[in-house]
């Protein structure tokens, strides 16, 4: 086992594994969700919401506090937990995707990238470097490498090119990280797979991972467009080429088909958008699959969302209140719907690890998933 991971049961049935993380901000159970408060806050939630809900660790964006609030704002009220007052863990993704994905422009060579900023086209500069440099400034927990995320459909060449960028990436953050432990700061730096859609980059990327030794690994280009039986190919063959003793991570995945599929295949932690950004939008998730509070049929709906869920959203309010609450655009929805949709997720995970330490999280999935895509009404 790694110095801070600790495998705890292996399923006898599959490759599902249960353990714990021990960060600088409390111990962390696996497989875990990771909540997602971009810009330091989860959309329509409080850190207390959080916290009675059973998370120990949220992800926060390097991209996003680098250009607002800053650097020196940040580092002004002590580190991103001291800011957004949550005393408990925090991972930071780089920013990369978030470069490439809402830059107006942007120029990658091997040294860095260089992209106008979408807030006020201001030009900045981020090198594996600066992003070490930035998230040890947040005081991140867990910190991730700059990469280049390709998305499905990229050519050879391209994701040829791309993948040596990240790769010698990686080498530079790697020693900028060891730099700051030895001066004191001690969260954990995570590599990043990539190689888009093709077996042999694949494997080079991990082979480099796995060499650079950094306390965890995460799988990234997957949950890019690519059809559903793509994802589970690539990311079972992924995950093969990874050491046992290290937590692995999925980026980027929030259903509860892919976050049990992941796990069944031995993925430690995962996080999404995906149950906020639905939960704003009326759309929430049942034991019965997702429900979609905008139709008619729940107007005369006294019933819970979920009448088999514990959270206090379930406990306190009907479809029909929620229905018209979304119905009348109130901020209450977006913050009930989120609050449920994150509690669902977080007890699926509870669960799934406790069907772990038991031996039957094959029967466990297989049992959700029989009544959760059988009668779902999302569309």
């Amino acid at each position: 086992m790694s110095a801070f991971f600790t495998i705890q049961h292996r399923d006898l049935s599959c490759g599902a594994r249960s353990g714990v993380m021990a960060l600088p901000h409390g111990l962390v159970s696996t497989p875990m969700f990771m909540p997602v408060g971009t810009n330091g806050t989860v959309k329509a939630l409080t850190v207390d919401d959080l916290i009675e809900i059973g998370f120990e660790i949220m992800l926060s964006n390097t991209y996003h506090l680098y250009l607002r609030p800053g650097c020196s704002v940040i580092a002004g009220a002590g580190s991103l937990h001291e800011f957004m007052r949550w005393n408990r863990n925090i991972l930071t993704d780089s920013g990369g995707f978030q470069v490439f994905s809402l830059a107006p422009f942007r120029k990658i060579t091997d040294e860095g990238v260089k992209f106008r900023s979408h807030i006020d086209g201001s030009y900045h500069v981020l090198t594996p470097e600066k992003v070490v440099e930035i998230q040890t400034i947040l005081n991140s927990d867990i910190q991730m490498q700059l990469d280049i995320c390709t998305p499905w459909g990229t050519e050879y060449k391209k994701a040829v090119k791309d993948l040596r960028i990240t790769t010698g990436w990686l080498e530079r953050a790697k020693r900028t990280w060891e730099e700051k432990a030895a001066a004191g700061y001690s969260g954990k730096l995570f590599s990043i797979i990539q190689g888009n859609f093709y077996k042999d980059l694949r494997e080079q990327s991990a082979a480099s991972c796995v060499n650079a030794d950094t306390p965890g690994i995460a799988i990234g280009g997957l949950s890019v467009g690519e059809p559903a039986d793509v994802f589970t190919e690539y990311l079972a063959y992924t995950t093969s080429l990874l050491p046992a003793e290290k937590p692995r991570y999925v980026m980027g995945i929030g259903t509860p088909q892919y976050i049990l599929t992941a796990i069944e295949r031995g993925i430690d932690m995962f996080d999404c958008v995906l149950p906020t950004r639905s939960g704003r939008i009326g759309h929430v998730f049942t034991q019965n699959g997702p429900l979609a509070l905008k139709k008619s049929e729940h107007e005369m709906s006294f019933t819970p969302i979920d009448e088999m869920c514990g959270c206090k959203v379930c406990r306190n309010y009907t479809r029909a209140y929620l229905r018209h609450l979304f119905k009348t655009q109130e901020i209450l929805c977006s913050m009930l719907c989120s609050y449920h949709n994150l509690y669902f997720l977080h007890n699926l995970v509870k669960n799934a690890r406790k069907a772990i330490e038991e031996d039957r999280f094959v029967s466990f999935k297989t049992e959700f998933l029989r009544c959760f895509e059988g009668k779902g009404d999302e569309t």
